[in-house]
């Protein structure tokens, strides 16, 4: 019989954060994306690149999730490639503004937010994937 390790409390917040977090921005960038309503109207000056990528990382986010909540390895990987691709869409997005591309100020904060998120899950899986991780033998 094969026994399992006892998730631990960090376990079930960081998988269930980032399954939440994915949730939420599906729905949230879906209704700017796909209904013509309040939530595109409250969005303002949204820049489209950003909202897409949000959008379709929001699938990436409900994957890690459940893959940290399974205790896969690769989960731990995705969740570094989610925060990675994060940076770079927000640094992309600083440059748009630098060259005076319109913008909303909640674009600043939604892309601090998932970048500092994103950086915390990957972390904390990473050091949970390490902690896991069968030890070398010599020979």
């Amino acid at each position: 019989m094969t026994t399992h390790p006892q998730r631990s409390i960090w376990h079930w917040l960081i998988s269930l954060l980032a399954i939440g977090f994915g949730l939420l921005t599906l729905r949230e960038g879906g209704a700017v994306l796909f209904v013509d309503g309040a939530a595109r109207q409250a969005a303002g000056h949204y820049v489209p690149f950003v909202l897409w990528f949000n959008f379709l990382a929001g699938f990436a986010y409900i994957v890690a999730g459940v893959g940290l909540w399974m205790r896969r390895r690769w989960a731990a990987w995705l969740a570094m490639a989610i925060a990675v691709t994060t940076a770079l869409v927000f640094l992309a997005f600083g440059v748009h503004v630098a060259l005076d591309g319109a913008w909303e100020r909640r674009t600043v904060i939604a892309m601090t937010l998932r970048t500092l998120v994103w950086t915390g899950i990957a972390a904390m899986a990473w050091r949970g994937s390490a902690a896991n991780a069968p030890v070398a033998r010599e020979h």
